[in-house]
């Protein structure tokens, strides 16, 4: 459920303004609506990368530790997660955009991208930025970084317990069980990572992995995740039967 919410507000807070814009031809927008934008966006984003980590650690106790996964990962524990995610996403957002907030603006308004990201938004400041940019290569390092290696340490331990399992059947019900969340998390961080970790100023390809991460995974992500539900499976077979009975009439 909180994974549904992120990916709503996510998509949500990007799309319908950038819709608008291209529909109308106004492409405008105000100064609160573009600082609450940008910071909706890096918080919902920061709050899916801490919410994948804790996922990936409950796949971690549903597969190495399954006699106790009831009792470690119970209700109290998954909304204490749950909770902690979103505050942390708010609090790691919240301090850089506070700062910018705070800097003064050089003239220029115009932003080189369809939403207010945080490098365009930096290029319209005067003075010295390197605080500011410090500050975000920190949240964007502590968070990329750390729920990335909280992912990796919690499936090395799935692969270690897995490849024990001396039934086949067993090894391959295991690993179906994390590839829908490792689809995600190689999509989410692959593209991450390379827009806000990488020294690059190529804002045209910066464009098109934020297209990724705004339209595509959103997208998919209902799709990688059911694909291995049953009603999901009976739904698209019929859907595909009536496309082809209706493409022959």
């Amino acid at each position: 459920r909180n994974f549904s919410i992120i990916e709503i507000g996510f998509t949500t807070t990007v799309i319908p303004k950038a819709l608008a814009n291209l529909a109308l031809g106004k492409k405008t927008i105000s100064l609160m609506g573009c600082l609450t934008q940008s910071f909706l966006y890096f918080m919902l984003g920061t709050t899916e990368f801490l919410l994948l980590a804790i996922m990936s650690f409950d796949r971690y106790v549903a597969i190495c530790k399954p006699l106790h996964y009831v009792a470690i990962m119970n209700s109290q524990v998954c909304s204490l997660l749950a909770i902690t995610a979103w505050i942390g996403g708010a609090v790691l957002t919240l301090s850089p955009t506070l700062v910018y907030f705070q800097m003064p603006f050089c003239g220029s308004n115009i932003i080189n991208h369809f939403f207010c990201d945080s490098t365009p938004m930096i290029e319209l400041k005067c003075g010295n930025t390197k605080v500011l940019e410090c500050m975000i290569l920190i949240s964007a390092v502590f968070t990329l970084l750390g729920s990335l290696a909280i992912t990796a340490v919690s499936y090395i331990n799935i692969i270690t317990a897995v490849v024990k399992i001396p039934a086949v059947a067993g090894r391959q019900k295991a690993f179906s069980t994390c590839a829908s969340h490792l689809t995600v998390v190689s999509i989410m961080y692959g593209s991450c990572i390379f827009m806000y970790l990488t020294q690059t100023n190529r804002l045209d390809l910066s464009k098109v992995v934020s297209i990724l991460n705004t339209v595509v995974s959103p997208l998919l992500n209902p799709f990688i995740y059911s694909v291995r539900n049953t009603q999901f499976q009976e739904a698209l077979r019929e859907s595909i039967k009536w496309s082809i009975v209706i493409s022959k009439h």
